[in-house]
């Protein structure tokens, strides 16, 4: 009797284990890493096309995704919420500083979101059917950053980007792919000339950089400021029906 008891209480304790190690395994793939908004593609295909839009500093995820019902019908459209909370309904990917004249970036806050950009993407493919093979990135301002950083960084990842008034980091230049591996990233810039939150030498510097790296992006300028009108909407509209795979 002893004896069956002892064998009843071990198989209830392996029992309890696999209960928990598969919750444990499960839990982490049920829920995405950040907290988003969605419209479904109009055009119902098997594994659509990914676009994922990055919001700038004290932004949230309804600003692009305010655009969503006018990007191209193919897209599974996603807008992604920055971790850092600023404020009320005021997030960030990471912190920067513009008091010494030169935006001054926690490195730290901007790998972690990096990587937290490339987690989500991977997270997505639970909840949402799509072709891992053509993600893109659309992003304003700090949304723009974050857009090179993870591109360049992982380009077998990501199929394009439209950088929309955005910077490349200096500090995430050690991390960027060998051309080789670049050779397939397809790249837009919009910037205003008159854009006094990034100044336009920084559209630029990034344009020569990529170029040296072999790509050749397609280059918007307007003489606008940091801001997104319908003529740079129109033409990133353009540039993601013209890249996308059919």
């Amino acid at each position: 009797m002893i004896r069956n008891t002892s064998l009843w209480i071990s198989i209830g304790i392996l029992i309890l284990i696999s209960i928990f190690s598969f919750t444990i395994m499960n839990s982490s793939k049920e829920k995405t890493t950040l907290h988003y908004l969605v419209r479904q593609p109009k055009i119902k295909t098997a594994h659509p096309p990914l676009l994922l839009l990055l919001h700038g500093v004290g932004g949230n995820e309804q600003n692009l995704f305010s655009f969503a019902n006018d990007l191209p019908d193919n897209f599974l459209v996603v807008s992604a919420r920055g971790p850092l909370t600023l404020g009320s309904e005021s997030f960030a990917w990471f912190q920067v500083n513009f008091t010494s004249g030169h935006p001054q970036i926690n490195e730290q806050q901007a790998e972690a979101a990096r990587v937290s950009i490339l987690n989500f993407i991977e997270s997505l493919k639970n909840e949402h059917d799509f072709d891992d093979k053509q993600v893109y990135l659309m992003g304003f301002s700090q949304g723009g950053i974050m857009s090179y950083s993870v591109a360049l960084t992982e380009p077998e990842k990501i199929k394009g980007i439209a950088v929309m008034s955005g910077r490349l980091l200096p500090e995430v230049k050690p991390l960027v792919a060998d051309p080789k591996r670049l050779e397939k990233l397809k790249v837009f810039i919009s910037h205003g000339k008159q854009d006094a939150v990034l100044h336009f030498p920084f559209a630029t510097d990034a344009l020569a950089y990529l170029e040296s790296k072999g790509i050749k992006p397609d280059f918007h300028p307007y003489d606008e400021g940091h801001t997104i009108n319908k003529q740079m909407f129109d033409d990133v509209n353009l540039w993601l029906k013209t890249n996308l795979d059919h």
